[in-house]
């Protein structure tokens, strides 16, 4: 597994794999225009407006597949992680993590990460230390917000 930077030319197959684990893992519990509107916030368009806005981006590519990405808005919101779903239960969304987290952590970073993670993710970012910091909130989608301080955390 190679986890980089995201290239331009990554975004299709990156929002291609947004599609299918929004599908597969998020969207069954919006009601039909909502997912229609998430989708449409997060296509490839989306994605180049979020890299155009500073949002850093890194992909997994395993065996020449973009097999999931990570994208973090500001250096302390994980604002995009997903993995397909042939790739999962493989420690890619860890290493995506762990590699986010460590390209954040600059000088000044107040040692603070915040997700609104879906139901699907919850025990994920629980297993890297995030705790609830509000109950389930709905725009479009279902999630939880939930916050991470490395403070309290080390280096989770």
């Amino acid at each position: 597994m190679q986890i980089r930077l995201l290239e331009p030319v990554d975004i299709p197959a990156a929002a291609a794999v947004l599609r299918r684990a929004a599908e597969t893992f998020i969207l069954h519990e919006s009601a039909p225009e909502d997912a229609a509107g998430f989708l449409a916030q997060h296509d490839a368009d989306g994605l180049r407006r979020n890299l155009d806005a500073g949002f850093v981006y890194h992909v997994a590519i395993v065996d020449g597949a973009l097999a999931g990405f990570i994208g973090v808005r500001g250096g302390t919101h994980v604002y995009h992680l997903f993995v397909d779903a042939a790739w999962q239960r493989r420690g890619i969304a860890h290493a995506l993590w762990q590699a986010a987290r460590a390209a954040a952590l600059a000088p000044g970073h107040p040692g603070v990460f915040t997700v609104n993670a879906s139901n699907f993710s919850v025990p994920f970012y629980q297993s890297l230390g995030f705790e609830r910091t509000a109950p389930m909130q709905v725009d479009k989608v279902r999630y939880n917000p939930m916050r991470l301080s490395m403070a309290l955390v080390g280096a989770a």
